[in-house]
C-alpha cells in the first residue's frame, strides 16, 4: 500500500515539477548570474539562521502514538514565537553581511528574507494530520499552489524590472500563499499555549542539531563561493545545483514523505520493516536513477535551448552533481527508518561525520581547482556519504552493504544501458547547426534512454525471477486494470453460458 500510494504522488507531483523548472528557466532569461549570486547569499544565510533553531515539531507529532489539541497549540506557539525572533535576527545581520561581501543591496536583501520565518511562524500546524493518516493529496494541492503563485509573481517582477526582487517576491509569495492555504485545508484556531512544549522536544532535539549540522554541510559552499569567486560564480552554481537536484528531489520528494509515517506504523514488526525499507529504497532508485543521469546526459542542449549560451559555465556543474544526486537517493530511507526507530541520534552522527568530510574537501577544492574544485570535491564526499549512510541501514535493520547494493544493480544497469544509448543516439548530429537541432537532439536523447532504460530494468528483473520490487507494482497495476477493463464482457459471456448449461441439464435433451 505504501509503494502504491507514494508511486500515485510521485506521479501526481509531476506537475509540481515543472512549474518549478519553468519557473527556474524563465528568470534565467531575464535575469543574470550575478542576480542569482546577490540572492544566493542572503537565502544561504537565511537557510544556515533557520536550521540553528529548526525543532523538527512536524516529526515529533507523526512519532507520538496519540496528540491532542494542546499539542498543536504548542506546535503554533512554538513557531510564532521562533520566526518572530529569527526575522530579527536576519533583519539585524543585514548591514554586517553587506559589509563582509561588499554589496549594500544585501541590507535590503535581507530585509526582505527576514520576512519569510515571520510569515512561516504563523501556519496552521494541523495539516500534520494528513501525514499521519498516510492521506498526501491534500499536501500536493499545497505545494503545487505555492509553486503556482510565486510562480506567476516571479514572471510578473522579472518582465516588469529585469531585477533579483522576483526572486525574493517568488519566495514571500509562496510562503504567504502557503500559510494562508494550510488554513483553509483544515480548520483550526489559533491559541498560545507551551504546555505540551516538553512532550515536542524530548523528540526533535537530536534533528534540531543534526539539521543545523547538515544546513552547514550543504550551504557552506555557497558562502566561500560569493565570498572568494563573486556574485557571478556563485550564480552559476547555485543555478547549476539547483536543476541538477531538481529532477530527483521532485520525484522522490513524496516518497520520502510517505515513508517517515509508514515505517513508524511497522516499527514493531523488524521483517515487515526491512521488506518495506527494501521495497521503498527500490522504488526511488527505480524513479531516481533515470531522472538524474538523465538530466546530465541532456545537460548542454537543455542549458542552450533553454537558458542561452551566458549560462554555458553551469553545464558542467549540472552534469556532475546531476550523477551524484541520483546515486544518493540509495539511502535517502535511511531518515525516516531512524527517525520511524526513535534513533535520532544516529543521524546526528552521521551528519558530523558528513561535514568532517565534506567542508575540508570543499576547501581544498577551491583552492586547488576554483569552481570545477569544489564541484569534484562535493561528487568525492558525496561517495563517502552514501558508503555511511549504508553502514548505518546495516545497523538499524541488519541488511548488509552488498545486500543494499544488490536491490538496485538493475536500475544502475538500466542507467548503464541507457547512457550509452542515448548517446550514439544524439552523437551524430552537429550541434553547431542551431536551436532547432539542439532541440531535436534532446527530443531524440530523452525518447532512446527512457525506451532503453524500460526495456533493460523490464529483462533484468526477469533474469532474477521476477523480486519483489517496482515492477511487480507495475505489472500488478497492469494486469489489474487489463482484468478490470475486459472483465464486463468476459463476465457476461460465463454467465450467459453457466445459465445455458443449466437450462440444458434442467430440461434435459428435445
Amino acid at each position: 500500500m505504501l509503494a502504491k500510494g507514494a508511486f500515485w504522488i510521485a506521479a501526481a507531483r509531476a506537475l509540481g515539477n515543472l512549474v518549478t523548472f519553468l519557473s527556474m528557466l524563465l528568470l534565467a532569461r531575464f535575469l543574470t548570474p550575478a542576480d542569482f549570486g546577490l540572492v544566493a547569499i542572503a537565502t544561504t544565510i537565511s537557510a544556515i539562521v533557520l536550521s540553528i533553531t529548526e525543532l523538527s515539531l512536524a516529526s515529533a507529532l507523526i512519532y507520538r502514538k496519540s496528540i491532542s489539541d494542546e499539542h498543536f497549540d504548542a506546535v503554533f506557539s512554538l513557531n510564532m514565537v521562533r520566526g518572530i525572533l529569527l526575522g530579527l535576527i536576519i533583519l539585524g545581520l543585514g548591514w554586517p553581511i553587506a559589509t563582509l561581501y561588499g554589496d549594500t543591496r544585501l541590507v535590503g536583501v535581507m530585509a526582505a528574507m527576514s520576512l519569510s520565518p515571520l510569515i512561516g511562524g504563523l501556519s496552521n500546524p494541523k495539516v500534520i494530520l494528513f501525514s499521519r493518516q498516510l492521506v498526501f493529496w491534500q499536501d500536493f494541492v499545497l505545494q503545487v499552489s505555492q509553486k503556482m503563485a510565486g510562480f506567476i509573481v516571479a514572471v510578473l517582477v522579472a518582465i516588469s524590472f529585469r531585477s533579483y526582487w522576483a526572486l525574493l517576491a517568488s519566495l514571500l509569495t509562496t510562503q504567504i500563499f502557503g500559510t494562508a492555504l494550510s488554513y483553509f485545508m483544515i480548520s483550526y484556531r489559533p491559541r498560545l499555549n507551551f504546555s505540551r512544549v516538553r512532550d515536542l522536544l524530548s523528540f526533535s532535539v537530536w534533528l534540531t542539531l543534526g539539521q543545523a549540522i547538515n544546513t552547514l554541510n550543504w550551504k557552506f559552499d555557497h558562502l566561500i563561493i560569493g565570498y572568494f569567486l563573486g556574485n557571478s560564480a556563485l550564480g552559476y552554481y547555485a543555478m547549476g545545483d539547483n536543476l541538477a537536484l531538481l529532477p530527483t528531489r521532485e520525484a522522490t520528494m513524496p516518497i520520502s514523505q510517505a515513508l517517515f509515517p509508514g515505517f513508524a506504523k511497522l516499527n514493531n514488526d523488524m521483517g515487515r520493516l526491512r521488506r518495506a525499507y527494501e521495497r521503498s529504497q527500490a522504488l526511488l532508485c527505480a524513479i531516481a536513477f533515470p531522472l538524474g543521469c538523465g538530466f546530465a546526459l541532456i545537460a548542454r542542449p537543455f542549458v542552450e535551448v533553454t537558458m542561452g549560451e551566458r549560462w554555458e559555465n553551469a553545464i558542467l556543474i549540472i552534469q556532475l552533481l546531476s550523477s551524484i544526486f541520483a546515486l544518493q537517493t540509495m539511502v535517502y530511507g535511511l531518515q525516516p527508518l531512524a527517525m520511524a526507530k526513535g534513533e535520532t541520534r544516529e543521524l546526528l552522527r552521521r551528519d558530523i561525520v558528513n561535514v568532517s568530510v565534506r567542508v575540508p574537501l570543499v576547501i581544498i577544492g577551491m583552492f586547488s581547482g576554483g569552481l570545477l574544485g569544489i564541484v569534484l570535491a562535493r561528487c568525492v564526499s558525496g561517495l563517502v556519504g552514501i558508503v555511511v549512510a549504508m553502514m548505518m541501514v546495516r545497523r538499524l535493520l541488519g541488511l548488509s552493504v552488498l545486500r543494499q547494493l544488490a536491490t538496485n544493480g538493475r536500475f544502475v544497469m538500466g542507467v548503464i544501458v541507457m547512457a550509452m544509448c542515448a548517446y550514439g543516439a544524439g552523437a551524430w548530429i552537429d550541434v553547431t547547426m542551431g536551436a532547432h537541432l539542439k532541440l531535436v537532439k534532446l527530443v531524440i536523447i530523452v525518447i532512446s534512454g527512457a525506451v532503453t532504460y524500460l526495456l533493460t530494468v523490464y529483462i533484468c528483473w526477469l533474469s532474477l525471477g521476477r523480486p519483489e520490487g517496482p515492477e511487480q507494482e507495475i505489472a500488478e497495476f497492469v494486469t489489474m486494470f487489463l482484468h478490470n477493463r475486459f472483465r464486463p464482457r468476459d463476465v457476461a459471456k460465463d454467465n450467459k453460458s453457466v445459465t445455458s448449461e443449466r437450462n440444458n441439464e434442467r430440461n434435459g435433451p428435445r
